[in-house]
């Protein structure tokens, strides 16, 4: 269904705690389809794309601040408050200005693979440069197939990945332009403030979630976050930077288990 003009999908007994996931920079919530039927056995699992990617309409900002705030419309509509948020990648900056900006939504934060800032950034693989950089990127986007999206995808894994039905189709409908500005407002966001800098006096339960293999953001960096009072770090070995589709089983447990 379509809120506010964001595409969200709901799981699980309506009764249940809610659960917020977010995806990443140029991603979909399809991305989370293999940790879904788990999470659900437990929460009310609500799943969006965020404005200008995949089914939701374009938006006239990308700020990140802005981006938490069409999120937060999102929430007030469906009634949901005291939600356990997840965050993948740059989803969590998104999720970390929830917290800034609307701390009543949010009960606990779980950061999964979200690079503290700009100095744990690790060289992008030339497959990636490739679909995203100018002069050349613009093109490339325009006539990228589904199996150019799998490769890029896995670029960015240490294990073998499958890519869930739908979700490299999701990931088409995200525009070039939507993309660029998307990753520009997020490297605003954290260069302004790092994340555990914006974290440290928020007073929300904290899990950071990290493959020990991740080849986008330093695995090591995640160290940065324990200067945030309470905050609990855990690493999956042999994971890269997408958990859900590395080890689903994995990244659900250690998000079911989590008693922040």
């Amino acid at each position: 269904m379509t809120v506010r003009g964001v595409h969200v999908v709901i799981d699980g007994n309506p009764a249940a705690p809610p659960l917020l996931l977010i995806h990443g920079s140029g991603a979909t919530g399809s991305m989370w389809a293999p940790v879904v039927p788990s999470l659900a056995t437990k929460y009310r699992v609500i799943t969006i794309d965020l404005p200008g990617c995949g089914r939701s309409e374009p938006a006239s900002t990308y700020a990140v601040p802005q981006q938490a705030d069409r999120t937060a419309a999102v929430l007030d509509e469906l009634g949901a408050r005291n939600l356990k948020v997840v965050g993948h990648s740059s989803g969590g900056y998104v999720a970390t200005a929830l917290v800034e900006r609307r701390p009543d939504l949010v009960g606990e934060l779980v950061l999964v693979s979200t690079g503290p800032g700009h100095a744990a950034l690790l060289p992008e693989p030339a497959i990636i440069r490739a679909l995203t950089s100018p002069p050349f990127g613009p093109l490339v986007w325009a006539i990228r197939t589904d199996s150019m999206i799998r490769r890029g995808l896995a670029a960015t894994a240490a294990a073998p990945i499958t890519v869930p039905d739908g979700a490299a189709a999701d990931l088409r409908r995200t525009s070039y332009r939507a993309f660029r500005a998307i990753l520009a407002a997020n490297g605003d966001y954290i260069a302004a403030r790092t994340v555990p800098q914006r974290l440290v006096d928020a007073g929300k339960p904290l899990l950071v979630i990290f493959g020990d293999s991740d080849p986008r953001w330093d695995p090591a960096s995640a160290r940065q976050y324990e200067a945030v009072p309470g905050a609990e770090l855990e690493y999956l070995r042999g994971v890269g930077h997408l958990a859900m589709l590395e080890d689903a089983d994995a990244l659900a447990r250690s998000i079911l288990d989590s008693a922040l």
